[in-house]
């Protein structure tokens, strides 16, 4: 069958991570060992990537509760929902491209179509994979699931809030998809903030633009608002970590206080968090809106900051984008 591990990874910080820049996967490890002292019916499956997604903390400690389903995706899935109707909560593991790619037949038929209470968390989203190259970066594994019926997606920005994530997700009874990185993350939301399923967090409400933002984003998302700010842009930012439910009481609040929305994602524009806030404004608020985000295209090999560079997702390119939409809306009278 073979073997996908590369070598050894590096150890991963404390549990609670708040105040600390770590990579989500690494907070995802080890929120599910806590998880696992804790609640007995947690089990734990991999596709042969545990030391990378970091799930072989947690195969360490419970053996006997961890299975290894080796590259066989959808395997994974059919064996997490199988033991899901034993009264386990399997939390199921693999690279993004892998999980959603796959075994999109499975999470469809199996998990979503019964309504079956299995953990699809997937590491090494996006472009900031990096040398791995197009053929391991998942742009497309949002929409892929946003789609399904009764799947829920979940995209946390930093290492605190994939610890809530995890927590809440378990005894959340429905399947669900959340979508880590490989890279570490600034730590950005603050130290009393709780999450909630469905329940975007709103840093403010620009009078100019309101950046709504996903996963490792929402950082970039900050630093671009304190520079549109010194430039004379009143901008605000929100993290909208669940991308499914959408929080369009949020959209909507953000679109009839700023002149302008910007969505910002390491994924495609299309069908990703852009699609599903363009969809809300569409029928509900027209609104100006920019989205930032992979434009039709696969990803390539690079360092992280090179990536996001080369793909237009600094924060750079935020102000850019933002700074040329006031140039024509103060210049036509018509906008």
């Amino acid at each position: 069958m073979g073997s996908r591990e590369k070598g050894t990874e590096t150890k991963s910080q404390n549990t609670d991570f708040c105040g600390k820049a770590v990579a989500t996967r690494d907070a995802y490890g080890a929120a599910l060992l806590e998880l696992g002292k804790r609640n007995e019916k947690v089990v734990v499956l991999d596709a042969d990537l545990s030391g990378s997604t970091k799930t072989a903390k947690f195969a360490k400690t419970f053996p006997d509760r961890f299975f290894n389903m080796g590259i066989a995706e959808q395997d994974l899935i059919g064996t997490a929902g199988g033991l899901s109707l034993t009264g386990k909560i399997p939390f199921a593991s693999t690279f993004a491209v892998f999980q959603t790619g796959r075994a999109w037949e499975q999470i469809r038929q199996t998990l979503c179509y019964s309504g079956l209470n299995v953990k699809l968390v997937a590491t090494h989203a996006g472009v900031t994979v990096g040398e791995d190259g197009a053929s391991h970066q998942a742009l497309e594994d949002i929409a892929l699931m946003r789609v399904i019926p009764h799947m829920t997606v979940i995209v946390p920005c930093d290492g605190f809030e994939t610890k809530q994530v995890i927590d809440a997700i378990a005894d959340y009874d429905h399947p669900v998809y959340v979508r880590l990185g490989r890279s570490k993350v600034p730590p950005v939301m603050p130290e009393d903030y709780r999450f909630e399923i469905g329940k975007a967090f709103t840093f403010g409400i620009g009078r100019d633009v309101t950046i709504i933002a996903t996963g490792l984003m929402v950082a970039i998302a900050l630093q671009a608002a304190e520079l549109l700010q010194k430039n004379g842009l009143d901008a605000g930012v929100i993290n909208m970590s669940t991308i499914k439910p959408l929080d369009t009481h949020a959209v909507l609040k953000a679109a009839k206080g700023s002149k302008l929305i910007v969505t910002a994602e390491e994924h495609s524009i299309i069908g990703g968090l852009g699609g599903a806030v363009s969809e809300v404004l569409s029928e509900s608020c027209p609104t100006h809106l920019r989205r930032i985000g992979t434009r039709d295209t696969f990803g390539c090999s690079g360092s992280p900051d090179e990536l996001i560079k080369l793909f237009g997702l600094s924060s750079e390119d935020i102000v850019k984008t933002v700074e040329s939409f006031f140039k024509e809306y103060h210049s036509d009278d018509s906008v």
